[in-house]
């Protein structure tokens, strides 16, 4: 499957992707790029999340349902309760995918 998938769900056709904030381009404080060598690691984190997004694309028009956890999501023990609560509210009741081009 494209993207090797952490998990998949066929009974729910879902697949989830646990991601690591800082190589998968995370807006949170993780996802932080080194103050030395940024011109190497802006190219590293952009084609890691060009390759994610279209990866995403392929999954979902062929009609899965793509869940992404982040690592920062999961850290602490409260964390993973409300992380834990959502997914399996986007398991059970997926919303519309975006729209991939």
């Amino acid at each position: 499957m494209p993207g090797k998938p952490d998990i998949v769900l066929h009974k729910y056709k879902t697949i989830i992707f646990v991601h690591g904030c800082f190589w998968h381009g995370h807006t949170c404080k993780r996802g932080t790029l080194p103050k030395t060598n940024q011109e190497f690691w802006v190219e590293k984190i952009v084609r890691n999340t060009k390759r994610d997004n279209n990866n995403i694309c392929q999954l979902r028009k062929k009609g899965w349902n793509v869940i992404i956890v982040w690592q920062c999501e999961i850290r602490s023990i409260k964390n993973r309760e409300i992380r834990l609560e959502r997914l399996f509210k986007e398991i059970t009741e997926p919303s519309p995918s975006h729209q991939c081009y």
